[in-house]
């Protein structure tokens, strides 16, 4: 079988590792959007919804690149602030935002908010575009808590705070038991039966045509 290419609309050189390892055994090259001269190319991410904006980064780089491509978008849904910080998460403090104060201002929002009030839902859509034009969308999910305080040292973003439902720690304190049972873990598990599905197609199709 011809090997195809998976472009990653993605320059994060851990989400780009945790995807190949993922599909290690398909006959696919998983290529960060960086590796072939798109580095510093970012696509304003205005959509409604986390699957709008996977699919516009997605479509950013269609007719220019040869493969199917793949984007994702990431948001933290908390209840009790009806949904916020949702599709704005990398960017809820504002203009300048980072993760410590996008971290400060979720406490500050939080603040007297008992624990059984602070539940709060992570989400992945992930966007795939096939050469033929055909979009998929996947989604992972994971729940849990918004704690008081940090806990763990490992992750990024929100990580040390959210406290996952039935193993009372964060993500930043489970280490590589995050990368098995996280909201991108479970879009990614989707996302190979997605690509497997469309190599045994094209595997049907050319021998259909013959």
């Amino acid at each position: 079988m011809k090997r195809r290419s998976l472009i990653l609309s993605t320059g994060n050189p851990n989400k780009v590792e945790e995807i190949k390892n993922i599909l290690r055994n398909l006959p696919i090259d998983v290529i960060s959007k960086d590796k072939i001269g798109f580095k510093g190319f970012e696509v304003e991410e205005d959509g409604n919804t986390l699957e709008e904006n996977a699919i516009k980064k997605a479509q950013s780089l269609v007719g220019k690149v040869d493969g199917i491509i793949m984007a994702d978008d990431t948001g933290l849904f908390v209840d009790h602030l009806n949904g916020e910080p949702g599709i704005n998460s990398a960017r809820y403090s504002g203009a300048n935002a980072t993760s410590e104060k996008n971290i400060i201002k979720l406490l500050n929002k939080l603040e007297d908010v008992p624990m059984e009030k602070r539940t709060a839902t992570f989400k992945t859509v992930i966007a795939l575009i096939t050469e033929k034009g055909n979009i998929i969308t996947v989604t992972g999910e994971c729940k849990g808590y918004i704690g008081f305080e940090l806990r763990g040292n490992s992750g990024f973003g929100y990580d040390p705070l959210f406290i996952v439902e039935g193993y009372n720690k964060t993500f930043a304190e489970l280490g590589d038991i995050k990368n098995k049972i996280s909201h991108r873990a479970k879009a990614l598990d989707k996302l190979k039966v997605e690509v497997m599905n469309i190599l045994k197609d094209d595997v049907y199709e050319n021998s259909s045509d013959k």
